[in-house]
């Protein structure tokens, strides 16, 4: 019986690397089941929640559009809704010869969206002297997109 010895010869930086690359692995690892195993779980609670607050809500979430007209010139304003909050006022479709006409419409936009963000309403909002008829004009837009996305059941009680 003759064996032959054998001489491995690891250096030490590469089982350092190994034990590093392993240890992160076995992290990452962990964090996916923490993570994919946690969205169940939720999902289940949300459901439940959803289900029982959808006749409660305020608005049916979504993306609402109101189209204004100045003179031969259109654009809308985007209204972004969850059930009881508007979460987010913009201008699309403004032309660049329309914001070059109209330069009022974006600051005054601005203005009016951070009003509404804090109230969540359009009742009471405070005008600039400089904008007045603008603000005006987007408010109405505004609440013609807000009338789309109302909730007939919360209307109701």
């Amino acid at each position: 019986m003759s064996s032959k010895t054998k001489i491995v010869v690891l250096h030490m930086k590469e089982v350092v690397y190994t034990a590093v690359f392993l240890a992160l692995a076995l992290i990452l690892l962990v964090v996916f089941l923490i993570m994919f195993s946690g969205k169940k779980d939720s999902e289940k609670k949300t459901s439940v929640t959803t289900a029982a607050s959808a006749e409660n809500a305020h608005y049916i979430p979504g993306i609402y559009t109101s189209t204004i007209s100045l003179g031969d010139q259109t654009f809308d304003v985007q209204v972004n809704v969850e059930q009881d909050r508007i979460t987010a006022i913009s201008l699309n479709n403004l032309s660049e010869t329309t914001a070059a006409m109209y330069p009022l419409m974006e600051p005054a936009l601005d203005s009016i969206a951070s009003q509404i963000y804090v109230n969540q309403t359009t009742e009471g909002l405070i005008y600039g002297e400089d904008d007045r008829y603008t603000s005006e004009l987007l408010v109405s837009a505004i609440n013609q997109a807000l009338e789309q996305a109302q909730n007939p059941s919360a209307a109701e009680s």
